[in-house]
């Protein structure tokens, strides 16, 4: 049995991530692999949200709570719980946590890994400090896994050698997310979504990297020939008002509602006709699965792991991004072939149950797990387990 601390630190409610961390913490195989997870959460955050979800699934949670964003005191808490507990096995998850897993080993004889989900900030601070900071961190971990092939070829051209840096997709719970006719008919009617109207949904903080102004774009183009067109917008973030303001600007305003940080994505999706994804960058994004594994035909920028995960004109219509008249082109594709949208939408179905369930993406992990410690103890030629599809060092 191998004990794993998964180590992250967040603000608010998170992200895709969360999902992650939360939900394979939950999945694991007890007699295989036992995890704490660990949270880092600052006391001036009152809308932090993880520990609610935590408690929810009943997994082993806690935190280290921590003044503000330099709280030298965290360490010392840290380091006596991993000596408490003995971990074989540090699992960093953000340019924070990342350093924090590998003084942690060094301290304890724990081995450091880290899941690089990407560097999506856009701060000055971030982009010229943290995130070089975080890449010369995973150049001295003995495994990394990167949530893209993209996350993976940024990681080896910043110095890590190819076989540190295993790519491995999120997956998703294909039971928890499933279309359901009657949540459908009740979301639509909340939304004042009539049968006639072809409801275009999106969801996303509201932040520069998710690029809503463009997805607002290529809307205003699409309404001028499909007048019973609606978008929504599920999340919240710091654009809000600014994206709000470029809706009325574009004289779509009344079509459009942005419905704030929702629960409950799955009705969401069962309410749209169709997903959209305008983000400028992703690393493997969770809204995309969520859509595949919910039917819902879906038209996203080429970025991150996306057409990893739905493969072009087979999952989903994949287009460049920065580019809002090839995403409204896209969009009228999808409302004026309702037929091959849905064609893709079951294909997509298909494909996150078979080869993207968060099921076999957890034993993966408990491969890596194993393959790790089997190095680090000497235990000889341990065989690799075979790689599903979406696991590769490819």
């Amino acid at each position: 049995m191998i004990s794993v601390l998964e180590l992250r630190s967040v603000r608010g409610t998170g992200g895709g991530p969360e999902k992650t961390i939360l939900a394979g913490a939950e999945q694991h195989d007890r007699e295989r692999v036992v995890v704490t997870v660990c949270y880092l959460r600052d006391l001036r955050d009152d809308v932090f949200a993880v520990d609610e979800r935590a408690r929810q699934l009943g997994i082993d949670y806690i935190e280290v709570r921590e003044r503000h964003s330099f709280d030298a005191g965290i360490w010392r808490q840290l380091l006596e719980i991993a000596r408490a507990r003995r971990f074989d096995i540090v699992h960093g998850h953000d340019y924070k946590t990342n350093l924090l897993a590998l003084l942690l080993a060094r301290r304890t004889g724990a081995i450091p890994m880290a899941t690089s989900h990407g560097w999506t900030g856009q701060s000055v601070r971030e982009r010229f400090l943290y995130y070089p900071g975080d890449r010369r961190v995973l150049r001295r971990m003995p495994q990394v896994i990167a949530v893209s092939s993209d996350v993976r070829k940024a990681l080896i051209r910043s110095g890590a050698e190819p076989e540190q840096v295993t790519v491995l997709l999120n997956g998703i719970d294909p039971e928890a997310f499933r279309r359901d006719a009657a949540r459908r008919a009740e979301m639509r009617r909340e939304l004042d979504a009539g049968p006639e109207v072809k409801l275009i949904g999106a969801v996303g903080r509201l932040e520069a990297q998710k690029r809503f102004d463009l997805l607002l774009d290529a809307f205003a183009g699409v309404h001028d020939d499909w007048a019973n067109a609606r978008l929504v917008i599920a999340g919240d973030g710091s654009l809000r008002e600014e994206l709000e303001a470029h809706a009325r600007r574009l004289g779509v305003a009344c079509r459009c509602r942005f419905l704030g940080q929702r629960n409950d994505v799955a009705a969401l999706q069962d309410a749209f006709d169709l997903f959209v994804q305008s983000s400028e960058y992703e690393g493997t994004p969770n809204a995309v699965l969520e859509a595949m594994a919910m039917e819902t035909p879906i038209v996203a920028t080429d970025v991150g792991g996306t057409s990893e995960l739905a493969l072009p004109d087979l999952h989903a219509l994949i287009v460049p991004p920065h580019d809002s008249a090839a995403l409204a082109a896209a969009i009228r594709n999808v409302l004026a072939n309702p037929a091959a949208a849905w064609q893709r939408a079951l294909a997509a179905r298909a494909r996150v149950e078979h080869e993207l369930s968060f099921a076999e993406r957890t034993r993966r992990l408990e491969s890596i797990y194993e393959e790790l410690v089997a190095r680090q103890r000497g235990a000889g030629d341990a065989t690799p387990a075979t790689r599903p599809l979406g696991a590769s060092r490819a």
